[in-house]
């Protein structure tokens, strides 16, 4: 099993109670990728995973609970690759947001799910949405660094440019107004934009 079973819905686990929470969350995106987000429950993802539900709400504080914490694994599931030398910010930059949005393109079903999770203010939530977002500026921030100068650090405020540009651009997809492929191509514009000052 994983280290990150143990960051998960609940400090502490133990082996058993750490192989109920990786039951429950396989069962969950077999849920979501079957029914849709609006249509699952905490409930149904229990039975899915052979437990009760009153074991799911051991682990789990909400269905918003389990969107954030798949969405956080399966962001967090892939390496994260080293800048490489000889590229621009820019291209770096475009790189990382390619990446990105090609792991939202691998489980788009959960990306639409956990847009409105995380706005909730359940407190299990709220503590993966700063590792969510905490991950995104890591990203960022590592793109934005010379591999040639790593000492010197990324512009404080281009980093939260970026992100407020990233975070709503992952609104847009979720209202509709974009599609995950026009949300490649309109965030390297914007990387191009927001780097070269245009």
């Amino acid at each position: 099993m994983s280290s990150q079973v143990f960051e998960t819905p609940r400090q502490g686990l133990n082996p058993r109670q750490a192989e109920t929470v990786e039951k429950l969350l396989a069962a969950g995106l077999e849920e979501l990728r079957a029914v849709g987000h609006e249509a699952m429950t905490v409930r149904t993802v229990a039975v899915r995973a052979g437990v009760s539900t009153a074991t799911a709400y051991t682990y789990l504080a909400s269905k918003n609970h389990l969107f954030a914490e798949l969405f956080w694994r399966h962001l967090t599931a892939d390496e994260v690759r080293a800048p490489q030398p000889g590229t621009t910010a820019v291209e770096r930059l475009q790189a990382t947001v390619r990446v990105l949005t090609a792991r939202l393109r691998e489980e788009e079903a959960l990306a639409a799910a956990v847009t409105p999770a995380l706005l909730g203010s359940d407190p299990d939530v709220a503590r993966l949405r700063l590792k969510i977002g905490g991950e995104f500026l890591a990203r960022f921030e590592a793109a934005l660094r010379d591999p040639d100068q790593p000492d010197i650090p990324a512009d404080p405020a281009v980093l939260d440019v970026l992100a407020m540009t990233f975070i709503g651009a992952l609104l847009q997809v979720g209202m509709g107004l974009m599609t995950y492929d026009q949300l490649a191509e309109r965030l390297s514009s914007a990387v191009d934009t927001i780097l070269r000052g245009n």
